[in-house]
């Protein structure tokens, strides 16, 4: 395996965290990298600023999107790495200094790996709000390949600027696509359905920034809307859930999980029952489908449980009881968002 890396740098009007960042990239212990840095339409002069570093660095090298957005950048600069292991950055994120060597020695011990990504810290802490607080702590905890393919329906299951992954098979798999869906997510969920091996290093090796106008926060293809579509687009596909696509219930009856779900049953897929702990709602019917406690699971032929209640702690709670029936996850229920 070449020494070498590709970092793969989208920008756009990046001057006030573009130093720290690159400041981050040269302090790396492993200095066998290039940086395609991709000028995605910038006017504050981060682009000028950006050629004149690399006029001092030769391991730079910008280049013009002359398509403005994140996705046509991203694969625009995919194509000038010219490495076979690239390792993405945000413009506004900052490298542990042995994150590259780190990533590096994690492929070279794992001759099948697709995709290596990190722990990763947010910052600065006063922006840091519960609920991304709480996503970090899920994310942090989901590792192993097994745990990814348990968690993978739950939320993105890596940062985006910590992952590092072979060219070859991103570019088989389609590179990054344009649509009404985040980016980076329906990347994972396509190497993830085509058998591709992605794992998380127990390390936190990236910190990243957490502000108000983070992309996720901002762009409707980050939405909750757009994030229970895309699941859905894929859990209609997983053969975990095909294998009992005529024998599943969904536990949480509520109206926001209704809402959530319908995106999978208006692909034409019916469950067997609703589950819920609030007595108000057992008995009732959902769709035609009754609505019941759940000890029901215990008095029926096993049918697969999507747990779409979204809460942290109502979901551990719900995993512990289907734990205790026997249940398995990631064979016989999948949490879902």
């Amino acid at each position: 395996m070449s020494f070498f890396i590709s970092i793969l740098l989208p920008f756009h009007d990046a001057l006030d965290t573009l130093p720290e960042c690159l400041n981050s990239i040269r302090a790396q212990d492993h200095p066998h990298w290039e940086l395609i840095a991709v000028n995605d339409q910038s006017t504050d002069g981060s682009a000028v600023w950006m050629r004149t570093q690399a006029a001092k660095d030769k391991r730079i090298h910008v280049i013009d999107n002359p398509r403005k957005g994140l996705v046509n950048a991203l694969n625009l600069g995919l194509a000038a790495c010219t490495h076979p292991l690239v390792a993405r950055m945000d413009a506004d994120d900052i490298m542990h200094p042995r994150r590259l060597s780190r990533q590096l020695a994690h492929f070279r011990r794992t001759p099948d790996l697709a995709l290596s990504a990190t722990r990763v810290r947010a910052f600065p802490p006063e922006q840091v709000q519960k609920g991304f607080s709480e996503y970090l702590r899920w994310q942090n905890l989901c590792c192993s390949r097994a745990e990814i393919a348990r968690e993978i329906y739950v939320e993105s299951p890596f940062a985006h600027p910590s992952i590092m992954f072979r060219k070859k098979p991103i570019v088989q798999a389609g590179a990054y696509r344009q649509g009404s869906f985040p980016e980076d997510y329906d990347l994972w969920l396509r190497l993830f359905h085509s058998g591709q091996a992605m794992e998380k290093l127990p390390e936190v090796l990236l910190d990243w920034r957490e502000s108000p106008g983070r992309v996720s926060r901002t762009d409707p293809r980050c939405s909750r809307e757009a994030f229970d579509r895309l699941r859905a687009t894929y859990l209609a596909r997983d053969q975990r859930f095909l294998a009992k696509a005529n024998h599943f219930v969904i536990w949480g009856a509520g109206r926001k999980t209704r809402k959530r779900c319908r995106h999978l049953l208006d692909q034409g897929f019916r469950p067997q029952a609703w589950i819920d702990i609030d007595p108000k709602k057992i008995g009732n019917e959902i769709r035609g489908v009754p609505v019941v406690d759940s000890q029901w699971l215990k008095t029926r032929q096993r049918p697969l449980v999507l747990v779409y209640v979204a809460n942290h702690g109502a979901r551990e709670e719900i995993a512990a009881e289907l734990d205790a029936m026997g249940y398995v996850q990631g064979k016989d229920y999948l949490a879902v968002g």
